[in-house]
């Protein structure tokens, strides 16, 4: 099943549309979008590629910062605040902290929001701190 992802890169450009490809160890991937065709996308390009429900999403939602109790995703999970170059800022749980490698997977912690999970690039991280 192809996922639905929107691609933010580190220049400001968005790519929104399916892949089936995307795996951390690879240097690529490849988006298929409804106005540009196949798009082959380098990681290292990128800011985060976010996994989403919907690629429009809900501009007007407000991200919780904290999980909900009893949030099952909390299980082994570490919280972790992240601050992009940009100043865009992400609540998140992560397996493992400090994540390995230079790509990482981050839940959100609002398990509300359209995003279901993202691919940072540790490169595009200002900061990143433990939450909990």
């Amino acid at each position: 099943m192809a996922n639905q992802v929107v691609a933010h890169f580190l220049d400001g450009r968005l790519v929104k549309g399916t892949s089936l490809d995307v795996a951390p160890p690879k240097p690529d991937c490849h988006i298929r979008t409804t106005d540009q065709g196949m798009v082959e996308v380098q990681l290292a390009d990128l800011k985060a590629l976010f996994f989403v429900k919907t690629p429009d999403g809900n501009p007007a939602h407000e991200y919780a910062s904290t999980p909900t109790p009893g949030d099952p995703r909390l299980a082994g999970s570490h919280r972790i605040s992240l601050t992009f170059q940009d100043g865009e800022r992400l609540a998140g749980l992560t397996n493992r902290y400090p994540p390995l490698g230079r790509y990482f997977y981050v839940l959100p912690v609002d398990a509300s929001s359209n995003t279901i999970r993202v691919l940072v690039n540790r490169d595009a991280v200002r900061e990143m701190t433990d939450g909990g």
